[in-house]
């Protein structure tokens, strides 16, 4: 065998290390974004046609809320957030389109007071899917049934199913686990 040759062979043989280690971290990151982003990572997926342009999109954001200082309610805070949702619910009989309303706005209100970005829907559930993305799907939902009924096409059993949804997130957010989660993973 001649040196060229041998040149040759070691050349191919890292090339083939190279190939082969670049697809084990592909699929070691798919892995994770998958268990991490679960439900929100299949729409992602559809949403933008591929899993690669998918997982570039979802370490964005992760990338993006790394920057944001997301932050625990106070005691004061926690307790009154409770207090509205509490009323919200008990106002649902007598009002259920004014209690969707008012669960979107305090929904909104605790992000906006825990440091979310506050940009359009879409940022906002982006951003929600990096700490609460079991919670996502179900906040996109409730944020549907509250157009809905501004166009008065939803029934009182949507709106009652909207109240559940936006409560699925109100109860994440106010209990903080997403700070904790988010210095966890660093």
């Amino acid at each position: 065998m001649t040196v060229t040759s041998i040149v040759i062979l070691i050349a191919a043989v890292i090339v083939a290390a190279a190939v082969v280690g670049y697809m084990l971290q592909q699929r070691q990151r798919s892995r994770r974004l998958r268990s991490r982003f679960g439900p929100e990572y299949e729409r992602a997926v559809r949403e933008h046609g591929s899993p690669d342009k998918a997982e570039r999109a979802l370490l964005a954001r992760e990338k993006r809320m790394e920057k944001v200082h997301i932050r625990s309610l106070s005691a004061s805070e926690h307790d009154r957030f409770a207090d509205q949702w509490h009323e919200i619910q008990a106002r649902f009989v007598d009002d259920p389109a004014g209690s969707i309303r008012a669960a979107d706005r305090l929904v909104y209100d605790v992000m906006q007071a825990r440091g979310y970005p506050m940009g359009d829907f879409e940022h906002r559930a982006e951003d929600i899917s990096v700490d609460h993305p079991h919670v996502v799907r179900n906040y996109r939902s409730a944020h549907e049934i509250a157009l809905s009924e501004k166009e008065g096409k939803a029934s009182t059993e949507d709106l009652r199913q909207g109240l559940v949804y936006y409560r699925d997130l109100f109860d994440e957010l106010i209990e903080a686990h997403a700070v904790e989660g988010r210095e966890a993973r660093r």
